[in-house]
């Protein structure tokens, strides 16, 4: 009897053993679900939605909190420093284009309906005769055309342009043989209905904006 007592001993001792190694390899298990547990709480939430603004600066979030907790204090600076530089071009890069905008509206168009009284092709003049800094608008809408002291209504100011670029004055009786007029305003204007210059886009856009011009340049071309 006391033989299989002492048999016993050994064997209940060994499950003992091999059952603190199982709590033990459980508590560890339970210690490292923990601490995940707690690294996920303390990570950012991703944002509600799918806006892709609010998307970029979660990552961008995220990066620094990842790179601080690390101690790169020097690297989390240096990627706010190139976050708020690109942030600023992107805005500079939009003022400037509000401002290109606004300025076409206030000047340029204004312009454009004041010389097509005067002239054959406005978008010409403004490129090849007027820089941008000699345009300005009057208190009263006026668009002038700013030479040292002198401020030019811009339609004055296209009277003294070559004789080609203006229009030709309506004959009132009288007046040229119709012959000579065709001939002078058509002086450095390629005809676009003649067969040298041919040109669709141009017979379009004289129709549009200068008739007088685009029936005297078809009728010399069918000469």
């Amino acid at each position: 009897m006391s033989d299989e007592i002492q048999n016993q001993e050994p064997a209940a001792t060994g499950e003992a053993e091999a059952l603190q190694r199982s709590v033990e390899a459980l508590e560890r298990k339970n210690q490292e679900l923990i601490a995940e547990l707690r690294a996920a709480k303390k990570a950012p939430k991703l944002p509600d939605g799918v806006n892709v603004d609010e998307l970029l600066e979660f990552k961008r979030s995220y990066e620094q909190q990842q790179l601080e907790s690390k101690g790169n204090y020097q690297e989390a600076r240096q990627a706010l420093e190139q976050q708020f530089r690109e942030a600023t071009a992107e805005k500079d890069k939009r003022i400037a284009e509000l401002e290109v905008r606004v300025r076409e509206l206030e000047l340029i168009t204004p312009a454009v309906t004041a010389l097509s009284d005067i002239v054959h092709d406005p978008d010409l003049v403004l490129k090849t005769k007027l820089s941008a800094d000699q345009i300005e608008r009057e208190p009263d809408g006026t668009v002038v055309v700013v030479d040292g002291y002198q401020r030019t209504p811009v339609g004055e100011w296209a009277k003294g342009l070559p004789a080609w670029m203006q229009k030709q004055p309506k004959p009132q009786g009288g007046g040229a043989p119709s012959g000579q007029v065709s001939s002078t305003a058509t002086i450095g204007i390629k005809n676009p209905f003649s067969r040298e210059s041919f040109n669709l886009t141009e017979q379009s856009r004289l129709y549009r904006t200068d008739r007088d011009l685009y029936d005297r340049l078809k009728a010399t071309a069918n000469r």
